[in-house]
């Protein structure tokens, strides 16, 4: 099984280490673009020459983000619009790949209009077809879609089908129901996620799926307000470390197969967690083997993933 961790250049190397020893592929997050198809570059070097000495296969992962560090369709789209930035972009990939000695690359272009999801297709097949007779790998980071015409800006331009055909793998990025601005919930309920795989293996080949987990968990304060206020986002660690110092119960969900616990705070705030633990991971990989998925991909891995939680 495929084990993907996406990692930032500041993880430790502490962290690091530990994961290298259970990954495959490491994707270090992540490269920018400009509207000529040149590349915004990653000090991802120490992060490269370690995964490559163990054997981990380190893969470049390309986004389109604004200054303050949100998706941003513009500037993919003054470059889908432009053969030449298009051809520029894949050189530019391709150069950076044997140049740093990366395994690959991969695409998380999100939140892109329907009417472009076609020249997203063709990059990523272009970008197959110029690296892959040496060897390089290129990947695609999908939303959890369950029908071809989910309406949503998150959805529209992700074509699963031609992506399945245009990429080597897809990951499918199984988690986020609950999210720092939503209202408390599992963030990657196990029935949502089954059924974006039912629809995924009717498009996508399952040997080239990637199933995304959730390497975090967020921490709500009650009562809920829709107020635009932002749940905190924890490390497993972290959420394994607030439950101990708040003496809280933590309890499994099996609906959603999720473990989540509550706490009162020094200044009498309640609060509920939800997060991830083994349990709730191993239904999830169980899926893997069920689908006869490739494997899975984990955001993100800038914490160790307790024993124990």
């Amino acid at each position: 099984m495929i084990v993907n961790g996406y990692a930032y250049p500041s993880i430790s190397t502490e962290i690091l280490e530990w994961w290298l020893k259970r990954i495959s592929w490491i994707s270090t997050f992540s490269y920018g673009l400009n509207i000529d198809g040149s590349l915004i570059n990653l000090d991802d070097e120490q992060i490269i020459s370690r995964a490559n000495d163990v054997g981990v296969r380190p893969i470049m992962v390309v986004t389109a983000m604004n200054d303050e560090g949100m998706f941003d369709e513009t500037t993919l789209i003054e470059v889908l619009n432009n053969e030449a930035a298009k051809t520029n972009l894949i050189e530019n990939i391709y150069e950076n790949i044997t140049r740093k000695g990366m395994g690959g690359v991969d695409f998380d272009f999100e939140y892109i209009s329907a009417q472009y999801a076609d020249d997203y297709v063709s990059l990523v097949r272009d970008t197959r077809n110029r690296i892959s007779p040496y060897g390089y790998l290129t990947t695609v980071a999908l939303a959890p879609k369950t029908s071809a015409d989910q309406p949503g800006q998150l959805y529209g331009g992700h074509d699963y089908k031609g992506m399945g055909e245009a990429a080597d793998y897809c990951l499918l990025m199984t988690y986020e129901w609950g999210y720092a601005y939503s209202e408390p919930r599992a963030i990657s309920p196990i029935g949502s996620v089954r059924r974006v795989l039912d629809y995924a293996v009717t498009e996508i080949p399952p040997e080239k799926i990637l199933m995304g987990l959730n390497n975090y968990g967020y921490d709500w304060r009650l009562p809920f307000l829709n107020d635009g206020s932002r749940a905190e986002t924890l490390t497993l660690p972290q959420a394994q470390e607030r439950a101990r110092q708040y003496g809280a119960q933590i309890m499994f969900d099996e609906e959603t197969a999720s473990p989540y616990f509550e706490y009162t705070n020094q200044l009498g705030e309640n609060h509920i967690v939800w997060f991830e633990n083994e349990i709730s991971w191993s239904r999830r990989i169980d899926l893997v083997y069920e689908y006869g998925l490739a494997g899975v991909g984990i955001w993100n891995i800038m914490a160790v993933f307790p024993v124990g939680v």
